[in-house]
C-alpha cells in the first residue's frame, strides 16, 4: 500500500520544483525502484490538485516507448503522463523558454479520438476505429529531476516528465498514412538534429496507443473522445538551450514547428 504521507510530500517537493524552476534530487531515494503504485500515486496526486484548481485533462502521452531507454531504466513497458490544456501550444506559437528547467523536444506521431476506448483489451481495430485523424507533433519535455538523473519511478512520479506539447495543423487518416514506415526529420535552423521512423515507437505507435487504452482502461480512467495521445518519441531527444524554432517533418503527416521564445 503506498505511504500516502510520503506521496504528498514527494507531490509537492515536485510541484515546488517545477515553480520555483529548481530542480530536486530523485525521488528513487525515497520511493523503491519497482514501486510503480506510488510513483504513479505521486503523479495522480498532482493531476488531482490542478483538476481542482480548474485546470483541465485533454489527453495523455506515453513515455519510454524506446526499447533502448526501457532497457536503461530497467523496465519493460512504457509509461504515462496527463496533458492540460495549459500545456498545448499550436504550430509556432511562442512557447515561454524561461517557464522550463532542462527542456527537450522529440518529434512524435499524436492521435485525437472521436470515440471513447473503454475495453479491457483493445486491439488494433479498436484504435482505428477511435480516431479521427493523425497530426504531426512535438512534445517539450523536461525534468524536474536534477541533471536528468532518471529512473523509472522518478520520471512517472514526474508526470512522466511533462511539460509543453505543440500539434500540427494537418489532419490526417489513419487510412491515408504508414504509421509504422513514415519517416521522420527534426532540425533547426536547416540542421538536422534527430532522425526517426514510426517503427521506432515499439515498432508501430498504435501499439504505443494499444498499451494506453488498456492501461486507463484498467485504471478506470479511459480514453475519451476528443482525447490527444501523444504516442512517443520517433528518434532521439534533442536539448533546448536557447529560444530558436524546430521543426518537426513527419513523412505523410507534414510539418510542425516549436517555437521557443
Amino acid at each position: 500500500m503506498p505511504n500516502y504521507p510520503l506521496i504528498q510530500t514527494l507531490a509537492e517537493r515536485l510541484r515546488q520544483a517545477e515553480i520555483s524552476r529548481q530542480p530536486i534530487a530523485p525521488v528513487r531515494g525515497e520511493i523503491a525502484l519497482d514501486d510503480m503504485a506510488s510513483a504513479y500515486a505521486v503523479q495522480q496526486h498532482n493531476v488531482d490538485l490542478r483538476i481542482a484548481a480548474g485546470e483541465r485533462v485533454v489527453g495523455r502521452k506515453i513515455g519510454l516507448t524506446s526499447l533502448a531507454v526501457q532497457k536503461q531504466l530497467g523496465v519493460d513497458q512504457p509509461d504515462f503522463g496527463a496533458l492540460f490544456a495549459s500545456m498545448a501550444y499550436g504550430d509556432a506559437q511562442p512557447m515561454p523558454l524561461a517557464s522550463l528547467i532542462q527542456p527537450k523536444v522529440e518529434a512524435e506521431i499524436a492521435l485525437v479520438l472521436e470515440h471513447d476506448l473503454t475495453h479491457e483489451k483493445h486491439t488494433f481495430a479498436d484504435i482505428l476505429r477511435a480516431s479521427a485523424y493523425a497530426v504531426a507533433a512535438i512534445e517539450v519535455v523536461d525534468s524536474r529531476i536534477e541533471q536528468w538523473n532518471i529512473r523509472f519511478v522518478d520520471t512517472v512520479a514526474d508526470n512522466a516528465s511533462s511539460a509543453l506539447f505543440v500539434l500540427g495543423s494537418r489532419p490526417v487518416k489513419l487510412s491515408d498514412v504508414d504509421l509504422s514506415a513514415c519517416a521522420m526529420t527534426l532540425s533547426r535552423d536547416g540542421e538536422v538534429l534527430s532522425r526517426g521512423n514510426g517503427a521506432a515507437c515499439l515498432g508501430n505507435p498504435l501499439n504505443a496507443a494499444v498499451w494506453l487504452a488498456d492501461r486507463m482502461a484498467q485504471l478506470g480512467t479511459p480514453l475519451r473522445a476528443g482525447d490527444v495521445v501523444l504516442t512517443g518519441a520517433l528518434g532521439p531527444m534533442v536539448p533546448v538551450t536557447e529560444a530558436g524554432t524546430f521543426v518537426t517533418d513527419i513523412e505523410g503527416l507534414g510539418s510542425v514547428r516549436a517555437a521557443f521564445a
